[in-house]
């Protein structure tokens, strides 16, 4: 079973700009459904958050979640067929996972969440929305495929090196230098990027990161619903930040200057104090 990586892997590939304390201590957890074990790391006190993370896996505990958890109780799962959770074989469609994701927040009897999806992470918290939305205070889509663009079309990472994936989802190649660093990664990482792309690919395949299906629904979210998108983002275009904004009732854009597909690596602390004061 891969591992997702651990809070010193984390510390160790963000350098300086980490702000991790040296004993960081959120707990490793699992949940046992009939469907396979969930992995997931869980710090923090208060309303819960969950955060979906991006097709690439885990990276870790990081500075955005250490925020998060100075005033909410913040769980971060592995989803399933992703780092340590079990990959169920019969899932073959993101909407597959987001029904995996609720039996999470019920089997952790969670209420009232803050559901926070990561690019693919947030493809399938959109589809939970318009399905099953009784466990959820808000829902924040950070960079979120789910949606056809109606101009260019989201990066297909399969036609990319994992490197070359991950770095388009960064600003610039000093940011994704302090996250990677300049050295071919270990291999564990190598592993978890080639178990992660290859569930990615099983579920999100044809069409290509984009349900025809949850466009429709979205009107049906009623839950107060926040868009977070890097202005530079490479990976999914803002004109699909647009689209959800034009499909959910009410939902309220953020745009961050300056920042690529991965906010919450290179702005931690604004996206994390966005979710925290979000819907007020």
């Amino acid at each position: 079973m891969q591992s997702s990586y651990t809070a010193a892997h984390a510390k160790e590939r963000l350098g300086g700009e980490a702000n991790l304390p040296d004993t960081v201590s959120y707990a490793e957890r699992e949940l046992a459904l009939a469907t396979g074990r969930i992995k997931y790391l869980e710090q923090g006190s208060g309303a819960p958050v969950v955060v979906l993370h991006h097709s690439w896996g885990s990276p870790g505990w990081l500075p955005f979640h250490e925020r998060l958890a100075e005033s909410h109780r913040v769980i971060a799962p592995d989803l399933p067929g992703w780092g340590g959770s079990e990959r169920p074989a019969w899932a073959r469609e993101p909407r597959d996972i987001a029904i995996l994701v609720g039996r999470l927040l019920d089997g952790v009897d969670l209420d009232e969440v803050k559901l926070v999806g990561l690019g693919f992470g947030g493809y399938i918290a959109a589809e939970l929305a318009t399905m099953n939305p009784s466990r959820l205070h808000s829902l924040t889509l950070i960079g979120a495929a789910g949606l056809k663009p109606d101009q260019g079309e989201i990066t297909d990472q399969m036609m990319l090196s994992h490197r070359a994936y991950i770095e388009e989802s960064f600003r610039d190649h000093d940011t994704y230098v302090r996250f990677l660093g300049d050295e071919e990664p270990p291999e564990e990482v190598r592993q978890l990027w080639d178990f992660s792309r290859e569930m990615t690919a099983r579920v999100t395949w044809k069409p290509y990161m984009f349900n025809r299906r949850l466009a429709p629904l979205l009107p049906d979210i009623k839950v107060p619903t926040l868009l977070i998108w890097g202005e530079q983002d490479a990976i999914v275009p803002l004109v699909c930040a647009r689209q959800f904004e034009a499909g959910i009732p009410d939902a309220k854009l953020e745009l961050v200057a300056g920042a690529g597909h991965v906010v919450e690596i290179e702005e931690p602390e604004r996206t994390a104090d966005l979710i925290a004061g979000f819907p007020g």
